[in-house]
């Protein structure tokens, strides 16, 4: 009689209670667009100051200083401190889609290529191109939003269309605009790096939290503090993602300036200097994006913890 085989090791079914089944991402890529389209647009005044002072720093020279010169010039709601509202939302609506759904695709899809043994030894290198596949689509999908926020939160007031449809049209009829993709490149530059950050660390900080702090079974801790955890490992992420991807999301607001349309991004950034393409914006960019990058974790893990899917990270003994 010959012996029983022993199941094959799959990664999506590590946890019985919650297999990584079909049901399981398109809940995930639900919880993608809840936490990346409400928090970017919910930081949309951060944002509209921060591609001012990389476009133009020598009229914003601070944070403070932004705000009331927006306010005072364009006012506080869609055409000022707002504008650019709706690209933000629908564009990083979609790429949260892609980004929390496929990055779960991804990391069990490399898992199992890699086999049992290699999945455990090598776990940080699969949560990076996990997070790097993933983010190579949704780039594709946030792209023309993105382009299309950044011109019309940088353009001079009355100088361009605020309203999303009507800036589309106006950039699409000037082939200087490059619209739709011709932002990709370095969108990828700026959001792959990040993105790969904000998870791989969002993962080890996790970890480290339930083993050195944290040091009961993840389950004996209440959903409050666990979502406490998840916050704080997600803003620690986030400012090492802001530090990481700043000088490519300098290089992406730039191109939105009339004096750089038709010019290369090697252009842009010579003209621009080192300090200035690394370092400009660089303290709104961290508040902005550490501030975001936690509430985007801690909205997708009280989404999955709501239907329950339990919350991300730490040791699967936990």
């Amino acid at each position: 009689m010959a012996a029983t085989q022993a199941p094959q090791w799959d990664a999506r079914y590590l946890n019985p209670d919650c297999p990584h089944d079909t049901s399981y991402y398109l809940k995930c890529i639900g919880g993608g667009i809840l936490a990346c389209g409400t928090t970017h647009t919910a930081v949309c005044p951060l944002d509209v100051v921060k591609c001012n002072m990389q476009v133009s720093p020598e009229m914003y020279k601070s944070l403070g200083q932004g705000i009331k010169l927006v306010a005072g010039s364009e006012g506080l709601g869609s055409t000022g401190l707002l504008k650019g509202w709706l690209p933000t939302f629908i564009g990083y609506s979609t790429q949260g889609a892609f980004k929390f759904g496929l990055y779960e695709v991804f990391k069990d899809f490399y898992a199992n290529l890699a086999g049992k043994e290699n999945a455990e030894k090598y776990q940080g290198l699969i949560w990076l191109a996990g997070s790097a596949s993933a983010e190579f689509f949704a780039d594709m999908g946030l792209c023309p939003f993105e382009m299309v926020k950044v011109k019309v939160q940088t353009s001079p007031k009355g100088t361009f269309p605020t309203k999303m449809l009507s800036a589309m049209s106006t950039m699409r009829a000037d082939p200087a605009s490059g619209f739709p993709y011709k932002s990709l490149v370095p969108l990828w530059c700026r959001q792959i790096p990040y993105t790969m950050a904000k998870f791989y660390f969002f993962e080890r900080i996790v970890r480290m939290f339930y083993e050195y702090v944290f040091t009961q079974p993840k389950s004996d801790y209440s959903k409050t503090t666990q979502l406490s955890i998840t916050f704080a490992s997600g803003y620690i992420a986030g400012v090492v993602c802001a530090i990481v991807s700043h000088p490519a999301d300098t290089l992406v607001s730039a191109r939105g300036k009339a004096a750089n349309a038709g010019k290369t991004y090697g252009q842009i950034a010579k003209e621009m200097g080192y300090m200035n393409l690394c370092t400009k914006g660089l303290g709104t960019r961290i508040l902005m994006i550490g501030t975001l990058t936690g509430l985007q974790w801690w909205i997708y893990d009280t989404y999955k913890a709501t239907l329950g899917m339990g919350t991300s990270g730490g040791s699967a003994k936990k």
